[in-house]
């Protein structure tokens, strides 16, 4: 991925703000790194948090979903949501990688509807430390719901709608458990890139190789750790799954082109992949038995996840990939490109990918699939997030359509519910949308 240099991300324009939308129609919109601090006031002299929360009763009486009062600003949705289709910029390590994916997409209908809106919660502000890592939202109930706020890694409960500081890693965080291998000492001002919780765990990956581990059922933290001291250090993703016996482990994707797989129940590395290129991603099969490798090269890797052997290149996108995903099924997995695209694999056939899906403004930087398997899910950077019928073939999908640059997304483990934090000086928030069943079968016996 890009490294972190305040030069790289001053050259990037600032991002859209729905307050001065009238005023910087003229101007190219470009996908960008870090933001600016959270503006306290809009343009009609409204704090952010006096701005109402929106709910599915107001949506369903017509008001926009984000709170955006259209009426009131000198241009409509539907001009300004072309006028960013248009003007966009996505951000391309490969030169015109998206024009030359553009030509093998499939075509999709955009006619299904799976998950309505629920709920807009603006006290939740969800916030991006790098414009290319974006899995800061993680939920573990269709009421839990994870993710970083500046400097705070916060609890938001759906249900109670109280949102509680699990961790401030702007002062001095340290470990209250010993264990071989933890730095005692712990980090101070920690940048955190990547965030994930599984259970009752939670690890937050930092922009030095830093890695901060803590279990939701304890007090503090119980271990820290570097995962190198290469300049180069990024913490870019990580996974926690459980091995076959059950044990507890997570595995870190670093810019230093390696992949470490941790056992938390020893706390301790145990396994360290080197590769030839900085890993952004990666994800663990079903069966625990194969990886899946991305990061700056346009080819992807299945690896042996015992022994870390390549078994297979996956040749098909045209620039660097930040997202993958495995399907419950075990035989396909998703990967995600800068080319604006998402493949869909099959392993059983890796000589050609299955379904090239494409998105509408820019990069894929996040693919979930639902537990049950019958959706996947890809978000952009921005503005868009699709969910694919998979028992469709992928032919028919959700288009999810709002403003604000994305941080992250997480359907919850039953597939109740789907979480997207949206960041934006004066809208962002947490998006909430609840899984629609048909109950057309309970009809039939009346």
């Amino acid at each position: 991925m890009s490294n972190y240099h305040e030069d790289h991300i001053e050259d990037m324009e600032d991002d859209y703000d729905m307050d001065d939308a009238a005023d910087d129609m003229g101007e190219e919109h470009h996908e960008r790194g870090m933001r600016d601090s959270d503006s306290e006031d809009d343009e009609y002299g409204q704090s952010n948090d006096k701005i109402p929360d929106t709910s599915s009763a107001d949506a369903r009486k017509g008001k926009d979903i984000q709170g955006i009062p259209w009426e009131r600003l000198a241009i409509t949705r539907d001009k300004y949501r072309q006028t960013r289709l248009e003007q966009y910029k996505n951000y391309e390590n490969m030169p015109n990688s998206g024009e030359a994916a553009a030509k093998e997409c499939k075509l999709t209908e955009k006619s299904g509807m799976y998950y309505e809106f629920r709920q807009n919660t603006r006290s939740v502000k969800s916030t991006i430390l790098h414009f290319q890592l974006r899995n800061l939202v993680w939920a573990t109930s269709k009421h839990d719901v994870y993710l970083m706020s500046h400097f705070s890694v916060l609890h938001w409960s759906a249900l109670s709608s109280v949102n509680t500081e699990l961790m401030n890693v702007q002062g001095h965080v340290a470990p209250r458990e010993k264990h071989p291998g933890s730095l005692l000492e712990g980090f101070s001002q920690t940048q955190v890139s990547t965030l994930a919780v599984k259970d009752n765990l939670l690890v937050a990956g930092g922009f030095q190789g830093e890695l901060i581990c803590k279990h939701l059922d304890r007090e503090g933290v119980s271990f820290c750790c570097r995962t190198t001291y290469d300049d180069n250090a990024i913490t870019n993703a990580v996974e926690i799954f459980n091995t076959t016996s059950g044990a507890v482990h997570f595995m870190a994707s670093n810019n230093d082109s390696g992949v470490r797989d941790y056992d938390m129940e020893r706390f301790q590395l145990c396994k360290h992949f080197p590769f030839e290129w900085p890993v952004n991603h990666t994800s663990l099969s079903p069966d625990r038995k194969l990886v899946v490798i991305v990061g700056d090269d346009p080819n992807g890797l299945l690896i042996d996840a015992n022994s870390g052997k390549t078994l297979h290149s996956m040749k098909g996108h045209y620039d660097y990939s930040f997202a993958s995903a495995w399907s419950p099924d075990g035989r396909t997995f998703a990967t995600g490109n800068q080319d604006k695209t998402c493949r869909v694999w099959d392993v059983r056939n890796l000589s050609k990918s299955l379904h090239v899906l494409r998105g509408n403004l820019g990069a894929i930087r996040s693919i979930r699939f639902t537990s049950d398997g019958q959706f996947m899910s890809m978000a952009e950077p921005a503005d868009f997030v699709h969910i694919f019928d998979v028992q469709s073939d992928y032919n028919k999908r959700q288009e999810l359509d709002f403003f604000g640059e994305i941080s992250g997304m997480s359907f919850s483990p039953d597939t109740d519910a789907l979480f997207v934090g949206v960041w934006d000086r004066t809208y962002g928030s947490l998006l909430q949308f609840g899984r629609l069943y048909d109950h057309s079968y309970l009809d039939s016996l009346c």
